[in-house]
């Protein structure tokens, strides 16, 4: 899966709650999974599911729009936006929520989540699928007048794959480039196989033919005029991207405090028409305060956290548009240390976690159906498998993954060796020492304290001892730094995945992805891996046979715990006419310019 972005596990339930899932812990049939973000506006009992298939795609308003208008956006956070606002260098899902209205894809995705025709570029393909042209919009420009050419386009994979480069994205899909392997090691000036071909065109060869370019090609330039006298070391830290970004968007900042809000105006040389609105107006709020900002008018648009989800109590000023997520949150376990310099995984065969049915044990204590029901209304349903269901030709609809089977997750330790010993009521290692693991879990709103300790009890109902790294919950960005610099104090960390359009799940968990979290790797993943994206695999029903077997295989080794596949849902205030959620955010930023306002004042709940 290419990785665009990355959110933590989601805020969890409130007080009341945790005593109503704990009390129910050890019933199997008690409830269904699935996660959000917020949770502190309703009691958490509400067990009323919200039937998924009817959710609206696209806000329905037949008033007649006025001219401009701005709207205001909240960034739903309890952390403020690093400020790293550039596709090329950020991690957490926050920036991304600042720069997807300025710096977006320059493709568009059709509805089996392929490149298509309707970006700010297409791409074409040679006969035998070992190369790839790109052509961008001739129309399309910077926000700061300068045209976005092939040299931008060709500069991004420039810097990715710089040896100097730091980021997550230099990944095996970058190694596939004729050349690239050379260039990141200094043998070469440039990469050979990216040809730029004039000013709007440029070829990329590939060592090997692969079905991920189809949907999964790197999709954003950097302008080379502004970047080029930069050391590589340096990019993510300067001006161009902390202070003063630029992109090609529908709108352009105007102004900016980071961490907390932004003001955009429309970009009037947005290469699709100026944006109907005058601008929009961003800013961080908090999960606990979203509803009654949106009740209030001060808010007219934001990704609303399933936890508040409630008909008895929604605002009635907005509309709820809801889809399927190209996500999915886990539970994982440190199997080893990410290799620097050699940019592999590397295993600890000692590592607390190696032994596989302790892992297995550690999933199936957790009781995920019952989350989804109690806590997000059935907007979070059990994941079964780390390809999620909106990848519909690629999710293995009759996987069963590790669902809840307390019983069992006791049989397994018992016949591993892990028993209690002292009568403690917890469970010793097979040497017979002491056995405590450490959960690191994101902060979020007041739920997300909840669904930890309930997940603590889960384990404890099963003979394991887990605490919280450094007995509370992490602020979203030390959690990812630590999480990924291997922090000898986490065994096990708590998060979620936005994989992108592309099904390939190489950048997530292959031997050199430095978004490998557990560090896990093996010669069958490898295998798997390599046929998922081999020329055998421009066979759909090859490919998807050889995704079934990787899913199976990464349920038996366990080295990541899928807990629930997500249902994203956006409020949007009533006087919003013309937007549509349908090819997803990152991919259409067309829908932003196409939004309309119908008065100049929002509707205030009553």
């Amino acid at each position: 899966m290419v990785k665009r972005w990355k959110k933590g596990i989601l805020p969890v339930l409130s007080a009341m709650l945790v005593l109503s899932l704990t009390a129910c812990s050890g019933s199997p049939s008690a409830s269904n999974g699935a996660k959000s973000s917020d949770g502190t506006g309703g009691t958490g009992t509400d067990s009323k599911q919200v039937n998924t298939t009817a959710l609206a795609k696209a806000v329905k308003n037949d008033k007649t729009p006025i001219k401009g208008g701005i709207i205001n956006y909240a960034l739903v956070s309890d952390t403020p936006f690093e400020g790293i606002l550039n596709p090329v260098f950020y991690e957490g899902n926050p920036d991304f929520e600042v720069f997807q209205f300025f710096y977006p894809s320059l493709f568009s995705i059709d509805s089996n989540l392929n490149i298509d025709d309707k970006g700010a570029a297409t791409i074409s393909f040679s006969a035998d699928n070992k190369a790839v042209t790109v052509k961008i919009d001739p129309k399309l420009n910077w926000t700061d007048g300068n045209p976005v050419t092939a040299e931008d386009y060709a500069f991004s994979y420039e810097v990715i794959g710089h040896k100097d480069y730091e980021g997550p994205r230099y990944d095996s899909f970058m190694t596939n480039i004729v050349g690239m392997e050379d260039y990141h090691a200094g043998k070469a000036k440039t990469i050979s196989g990216i040809k730029v071909l004039n000013e709007k065109e440029v070829t990329i060869h590939f060592k090997e033919p692969n079905p991920s370019v189809k949907s999964g090609l790197w999709s954003t330039p950097l302008e080379k005029k502004v970047f080029q006298n930069i050391p590589v070391k340096d990019m993510a830290g300067s001006d161009p991207v902390r202070k003063h970004p630029i992109g090609y968007g529908p709108f352009k900042i105007k102004s900016m405090v980071t961490g907390e809000s932004v003001e955009f105006v429309k970009n009037e040389d947005y290469f699709h028409g100026a944006p109907k609105l005058d601008g929009l107006h961003l800013k961080v709020v908090n999960p606990n305060v979203i509803t009654e900002a949106l009740k209030s008018g001060e808010i007219d648009w934001a990704s609303y956290p399933t936890t508040r989800y409630n008909e008895a109590s929604n605002p009635k000023n907005v509309q709820f548009l809801g889809q399927e997520e190209l996500s999915y949150s886990y539970v994982g376990f440190k199997l080893g240390k990410f290799d620097q310099a050699k940019k592999l995984n590397i295993m600890d065969p000692n590592a607390k976690l190696a032994n596989k049915s302790l892992r297995q044990a550690l999933g199936y204590a957790l009781n995920n159906e019952q989350v989804g029901k109690q806590l997000y209304h059935g907007l979070r349903i059990p994941a079964t498998s780390l390809i999620p269901p909106a990848f519909k030709g690629y999710h293995d609809v009759n996987a069963q993954g590790i669902a809840y089977d307390p019983d069992k997750a006791k049989k397994l330790l018992d016949e591993a060796g892990y028993v209690d010993t002292n009568g403690d009521g917890y469970r010793e290692d097979p040497k017979g020492k002491e056995l405590v693991l450490h959960y690191a879990a994101m902060s979020g709103d007041a739920t997300a304290e909840s669904l930890a300790k309930f997940y603590l009890q889960n384990w404890k109902d099963v003979g394991l001892h887990v605490e919280l790294v450094d007995g509370r919950l992490l602020e979203f960005n030390s959690f990812y730094d630590r999480v990924q610099k291997d922090d000898p104090g986490i065994d096990i960390f708590g998060g979620a995945w936005s994989t992108g359009t592309d099904v390939d799940p190489s950048g997530l968990y292959g031997r050199g992805a430095s978004f490998n979290y557990s560090r896990f790797t093996s010669e069958e993943n490898d295998k798997l891996l390599r046929e998922g994206v081999s020329v055998k695999a421009f066979d759909d029903n090859y490919r998807k046979d050889i995704y079934n077997q990787w899913q199976a295989y990464m349920s038996e080794e366990a080295p990541i715990v899928p807990t629930l596949f997500r249902y994203s849902l956006e409020a949007v205030n009533n006087r919003v006419a013309n937007y549509d959620i349908t090819r997803g955010k990152e991919y259409d930023a067309d829908a932003f310019a196409n939004i309309t306002l119908t008065s100049e004042k929002a509707e205030v709940d009553q």
